[in-house]
């Protein structure tokens, strides 16, 4: 169930005792809020994954919607449903140099993707006008408007883009960024760190928790096997 963002800032306001938000003026806090989601998106992409479907450009060069940050997977062709694979593009670029202009099809084969590149990708065959694919990708958060200077906290409105288990997160990253701005005052430095290494360990926990609830085959070579219960 997506969070308030006002819900989130209140909890923020009660922290700092500072109902009457002088110190600490309502849009100053959207404004963190807003980066807080970012700087989230930076350390896991995989906050905000999106399954689309994405019509293709003509040729071998296709690039993830406005609203995306990064390339995850390019699942399979839209319509065909036909798998695509991930494909290394020196044995393209090595066995058919002049790939990039060959006729285009409807159906791609492989992909390829340079993770330097995050928005961009490459397909074999190029693509046609009409050709479309399955990806999955990291999507960029939506920033809550930014109220009136002098505003109250019931101006706020919009939800949080990313999943509700990241409201703490947020706050947490608010609340750094506040103290950051009396850090001169004896103590605001101290909490400041103390808040942002709570956001910090706070995506560290939820990566080794996905990791250990991922579905694994105890058979396949490629998982090392499970330890055996201390005696």
């Amino acid at each position: 169930m997506p969070i308030a963002a006002q819900a989130i800032l209140r909890r923020v306001i009660d922290t700092l005792q500072d109902t009457t938000s002088i110190r600490w003026p309502v849009p100053e806090l959207v404004r963190y809020f807003n980066d807080g989601q970012r700087e989230v998106i930076v350390h896991r992409p995989d906050a905000m994954v999106t399954n689309a479907a994405r019509a293709a450009t003509a040729g071998s060069r296709q690039t993830l919607p406005p609203s995306g940050s990064k390339l995850i997977d390019v699942v399979r062709n839209t319509t065909s449903r036909r798998a695509i694979r991930l494909c290394n593009r020196e044995i393209l670029d090595s066995q058919i140099p002049g790939w990039h202009s060959l006729t285009g099809q409807t159906d791609a084969l492989h992909y390829m993707y340079d993770p330097r590149d995050p928005t961009v990708f490459y397909v074999y065959p190029p693509a046609t006008a009409t050709s479309s694919y399955d990806i999955v990708f990291a999507a960029y958060p939506t920033d809550i408007t930014e109220p009136a200077d002098g505003a109250a906290v019931t101006a706020v409105t919009g939800n949080m883009s990313l999943p509700d288990i990241y409201g703490n997160v947020i706050q947490d990253y608010i609340l750094y960024r506040c103290y950051s701005k009396d850090a001169e005052f004896a103590g605001n430095a101290a909490r400041s760190q103390v808040y942002y290494a709570a956001f910090a360990n706070a995506l560290g926990i939820e990566v080794k928790a996905t990791v250990a609830v991922q579905p694994q085959s105890q058979n396949n070579p490629n998982v090392g096997r499970m330890a055996p219960p201390a005696q």
